[in-house]
């Protein structure tokens, strides 16, 4: 959940200044965190020439709605920003340089509203000290820039240097366990994160966070530690654009509804961008037949709560997990004081034979098996066309929606062009899930009566086939 208290707004006397807010999206939907930030925030986002980064101008009071955001994952305020920096040819004139550079920013305002930041935060609670000795899960949606490193050879670096065969890399150690804002006559501690993208660069992340980190350190006497740190100095350098900037998230915020886990558990951010593509309206009937920990569903009723949504799976630990899931928002909502339910229910199904009514679903939403973690690629070529069939049975003809993440495309591709007389394709939007890229679909139900589409009876047919194969296959063991 979000670090800061919903009801609580910056102090009436606390100087109003504008600053620029950077935030990480989840990538692909970079045009719907700016679509969010317009709604809700009434300010227009620029979309960084690096994929999953937005930027906006906000003023201070309202940096408590910055928070809010359902579909960015972290926050920083900007400290000064080159769309066109250019480097120096050698390493060491480059790394000089930005030792120069730290003394020549202007620090002020970001410091300003990092310190306002500070203010806003909940003092920790007991719940949350309590999952610091958890192990973290291994979620899905997860992107590699957040896998933790942490170098033994670099006693004093400011920071850890990981990197890829594209050039991409990103100086970064463990998550810290942060205080809130240092007390007076406290030395401040800090550390650098450094992200680097593009081939052309002459020097490595860690090479620039340290060089940087130094001279920071020297311009604000401030001491350097890499896990209890209290400000998080970005250096995010993307071919020739470069950003400066400091931390506002001490997690990523796309954790926030989640406490049970399961091996493929999606981002809430990814999960909001996939609602927001179709668009739920009130009274929508919206289905989550491979549901595996709820995310998409707990979502959608959490922020499109004039919807009702069906969340099920065939697997007992999967609807088990969904189940707490909800039990655990509820449950912390009600401690703070909040007594509304969840416009949601559980169900454990058979996918190819859902317990529904022909023509009785407005939205279906789904994460498929990508054939890697969970099931097979084998299994999907014919898992795919049985679900596509049986999604066209249940939505509603000539208006139902459907958004679908794989990263079978292949199969997919296939499954889909065998159903032209029941779903058309109607925009596809690529992401990056867990290092792995993949396709969110969004597909329109046409006005053609299920059965009587040629397609239709062909995947029936085939259906019935592979169904009498595999109960054969089960009498026989």
């Amino acid at each position: 959940m979000s670090e800061l208290s919903a009801d609580r707004e910056p102090t009436a006397d606390s100087a109003c200044i504008t600053v620029t807010i950077g935030a990480t999206v989840p990538t692909g939907f970079e045009h719907t965190a700016a679509e969010e930030v317009k709604e809700k925030i009434c300010v227009d986002a620029k979309i960084s020439k690096e994929r999953g980064r937005i930027y906006f101008p906000i003023t201070t009071d309202k940096l408590f709605q910055v928070h809010r955001l359902r579909s960015v994952d972290n926050l920083f305020v900007v400290v000064e920003e080159y769309d066109h920096y250019q480097f120096k040819d050698s390493k060491e004139e480059t790394l000089a340089e930005l030792q120069q550079l730290a003394s020549k920013l202007p620090w002020k305002n970001a410091l300003d509203v990092w310190k306002l930041n500070c203010t806003l935060k909940k003092k920790k609670s007991h719940r949350r000290g309590a999952n610091k000795s958890k192990a973290k899960p291994d979620v899905d949606g997860q992107d590699a820039a957040e896998v933790e490193n942490e170098q033994e050879g670099v006693p004093e670096a400011l920071s850890a240097d990981t990197s890829n065969c594209d050039g991409i890399d990103q100086a970064k150690t463990s998550t810290p366990d942060q205080e809130d804002q240092p007390p007076e006559g406290k030395v401040t501690k800090f550390r650098v994160t450094c992200s680097r993208a593009g081939d052309k660069h002459s020097f490595s992340s860690n090479e620039a966070a340290r060089d940087f980190g130094g001279a920071v350190q020297e311009h604000f006497q401030w001491k350097a530690d890499m896990t209890k740190f209290d400000i998080e100095v970005l250096l995010n350098i993307h071919n020739e654009e470069v950003v400066i900037g400091i931390a506002l998230t001490e997690e990523s915020l796309h954790r926030r509804n989640i406490s049970h886990f399961g091996p493929t558990t999606l981002r809430s951010t990814l999960c909001y961008g996939m609602l927001r593509l179709c668009k739920p309206q009130p009274s929508d009937i919206i289905l989550d037949p491979m549901c595996g920990t709820g995310t998409i569903p707990l979502e959608g009723a959490i922020e499109f709560r004039n919807a009702f949504y069906i969340a099920g799976d065939n697997n007992d630990m999967a609807v088990n997990r969904t189940a707490n899931n909800v039990f655990h928002f509820q449950k912390q909502q009600a401690d703070k004081g909040s007594s509304f339910g969840l416009p949601i229910d559980t169900v454990r199904w058979d996918l190819c034979s859902l317990p529904m009514r022909t023509s009785s679903v407005d939205i279906i939403i789904t994460d498929m098996p990508f054939g890697k973690r969970m099931g097979s690629r084998k299994k999907n070529w014919d898992l795919y066309p049985s679900c596509l069939r049986e999604m066209a049975r249940v939505a509603r003809p000539g208006s139902g929606k459907a958004v679908l993440l794989t990263q079978d495309k292949k199969c997919f591709t296939k499954a889909l062009s065998r159903m032209g007389g029941l779903w058309t394709k109607m925009h596809t939007v690529w992401v990056n899930v867990g290092g792995l890229h993949a396709g969110v679909f969004l597909l329109k139900r046409t006005a053609a009566m299920f059965g009587q589409t040629p397609e239709d009876l062909y995947v029936s047919q085939a259906d019935r086939s592979s169904h009498k194969r595999e109960k054969a296959r089960d009498e026989m063991s």
